[in-house]
């Protein structure tokens, strides 16, 4: 019982407008300045697939390493 209540907080939480429409100071500069120079969103979609890029370069990279150091078991 206790779960679905949490769980219903979370949900209403979210749905609200006030806090789910939070943006960073950067974005929202880029996006207004996008809107008025014509070019929407040129350069917030670069920046986006930047920041998306990033996490998962690291993740590839820190698989890589344990993998390769991983030991090998012999039966």
């Amino acid at each position: 019982m206790k779960r679905w209540v949490i769980l219903i907080i979370m949900i209403l939480f979210v749905s609200i407008p006030e806090f789910s429409e939070a943006q960073c100071v950067m974005c929202k500069a880029v996006a207004e300045d996008s809107a008025d120079s014509g070019g929407i969103g040129k350069g917030l979609n670069s920046g986006i697939l930047y920041l998306m890029g990033i996490p998962y370069l690291l993740m590839v990279i820190g698989f890589l390493a344990f993998y390769r150091k991983k030991p090998t078991l012999k039966a």
